[in-house]
């Protein structure tokens, strides 16, 4: 298996001036994540465990109520074989218990932490480089000789080490601003006072 990635050249431009030239850069984007529908996840699921299709998907409702349930409630819920969810909060922080109040909530937030083997199997995967030019053209094709770092989410970190801060504290790092919503000051309030996430760690 491989991630197959394309590197494709634009031109940037990091100023609002009309007259800014800009410079030509190889910008590499996913080249065939495709979203898989739930029906054919489950006939796969089904095949690979002996089961009829009908049981795996009663089964795979209901392990969606009970982690939606148990997340609600403010636990740590495992995903078997991926890893953690729990739910979590962005807020401003206050200097003042009288100020405490809910609309110093800024957003919630769905935290997904992944476990030790995802991780290894994700950095295990060779990544295929396909790269065009400024008229499509492809020039080149290359495999990926990076380290296989793969970047902690809860950290903001780049690191495989599951460091996971699951008792509400904030804490901050470099994060990856290319990437999905879990950025790198994940505790951080709004206001820079730091905020916390809210979800046990059970």
């Amino acid at each position: 298996m491989a991630l197959k990635v394309k590197a494709i050249e634009k031109k940037l431009k990091f100023t609002k001036d009309e007259n800014d030239p800009g410079v030509w850069r190889y910008v590499m984007a996913p080249e065939l994540y495709t979203a898989l529908n739930q029906k054919k996840v489950i006939r796969e699921a089904a095949l690979r465990s002996g089961v009829s299709q009908g049981v795996m998907q009663a089964c795979w409702d209901a392990a969606g109520e009970v982690i939606k349930a148990w997340a609600t409630e403010g636990h740590s819920v495992a995903i078997p074989g991926l890893g953690t969810m729990r739910f979590g909060l962005r807020s401003k922080s206050v200097d003042d218990v009288n100020k405490v109040k809910a609309g110093l909530i800024t957003a919630r937030r769905i935290i997904f932490t992944p476990n030790t083997e995802l991780k290894e199997e994700l950095a295990n995967t060779t990544v295929q480089i396909t790269c065009y030019d400024r008229d499509g053209k492809e020039v080149k094709r290359v495999t990926s000789t990076d380290d296989g770092t793969v970047e902690d989410n809860e950290n903001g970190s780049g690191n495989t080490n599951q460091n996971t801060n699951q008792n509400g504290s904030g804490q901050s790092g470099s994060g990856n601003s290319s990437g999905s919503g879990n950025t790198g000051n994940q505790g951080g309030g709004d206001d820079g006072g730091g905020g916390f996430d809210m979800g046990s760690g059970e």
